[in-house]
């Protein structure tokens, strides 16, 4: 997966603010709540319609700072885990809890 370059506002709620993921799914937006929220944003969080009642339920999670933007935040290392630990691309999009490599040695082998 990859970070999402542009930067998507929207209403959640009646609330403006910075959408951080769509069609995310309930394990997906705790993870996320829990993370955006241990770093001092206030999360909003809507269902999304279903087509069927069939489909999953999916969830558009978003913060009120409308100036956050993940990529940025994850590169510029200002995100931190609960343990306080510094999350990476892969930490973000729950590949590994393993904090500890870098995007640029992930990329390169080093």
């Amino acid at each position: 997966m990859k970070l999402p370059g542009k930067h998507q506002f929207g209403e959640i709620d009646g609330k403006r603010g910075t959408i951080v993921e769509k069609g995310a799914s309930e394990e997906r937006m705790q993870f996320l709540k829990t993370l955006l929220e241990f770093n001092g944003f206030e999360v909003l969080i809507q269902e999304e319609k279903q087509k069927s009642e069939e489909d999953p339920v999916k969830y558009t999670v978003g913060v009120t700072d409308l100036i956050f933007n993940p990529t940025i935040w994850i590169y510029e290392r200002k995100l931190k885990t609960p343990d306080g630990k510094i999350v990476t691309q892969s930490y973000w999009f729950q590949e590994t809890e393993n904090t500890s490599p870098q995007y640029w040695k992930k990329k390169f082998g080093y």
